[in-house]
This record gives C-alpha cells, structure tokens and sequence, in this order.
C-alpha cells in the first residue's frame, strides 16, 4: 500500500508543474523603449534623420560601428571613434560601450 501512495504523489506533483507551465503570460516591451525620439544633425548623419524608437537607435548605431570596424580589437568594450562619430562623443576619440549609451542620448529628443 505505501508503494501505490507514492504514485499517487508523483503524479500530483506533475500536475501541478503543467498547471503552473500555462499560466506564463507574455512579455509586453515598455512603451517608453518604443516612443519614436528624433536624433539631432550629429546622429542623424549615423543613423538617418528619421524620429525613430530608442532600440533602433542602438541597432542602428552598432551595425555602423561593426560596419566601419571602430570596435577595438583588443578591447572589445572600446569604440574607436571616426569624424562623425566623434561629433556624437563630444570630441572624444575613444569611448567605452556603456559611456557611449550615455553620450548618445545627449542627441535624442
């Protein structure tokens, strides 16, 4: 009889796992993320003077960092800065990848 109680125990347990495994709701992105904000001249030579979301705005600033080859090759987490990418820092030849997320959104509106 201990043997049968055990089974039953189990199998209450992964009911209970599958009834807490529907219940996951999506994910909603936040609405300030989304909110178009326009770039000033400086960005808008980077990344097009179109108002567009704050995640865009980092894609797009990547893809012409990867583009150009500006990341460091030795340290990753540096970007080395062209003519207009240098107007963005604030004349700074060289920027780390959080310090630039700051110096960026000095140009969005």
């Amino acid at each position: 009889m201990a043997k049968k109680s055990k089974s039953t125990k189990s199998t209450k347990k992964a009911k209970a796992t599958k009834k807490t495994a529907k219940k996951k709701s999506t994910r909603k992105p936040s609405a300030a993320f989304m909110r178009p904000v326009s770039p000033s001249p400086a960005l808008a030579e980077i990344i097009g003077s179109k108002a567009v979301p704050r995640t865009e705005v980092t894609k797009r600033l990547w893809a012409y960092i990867k583009k150009n080859k500006l990341q460091d090759a030795k340290n990753k987490r540096m970007i080395n800065a062209d003519a207009p990418l240098k107007a963005v820092f604030g004349g700074k030849s060289s920027v780390n990848m959080f310090e630039m997320t700051k110096l960026v959104g000095k140009h969005l509106k």
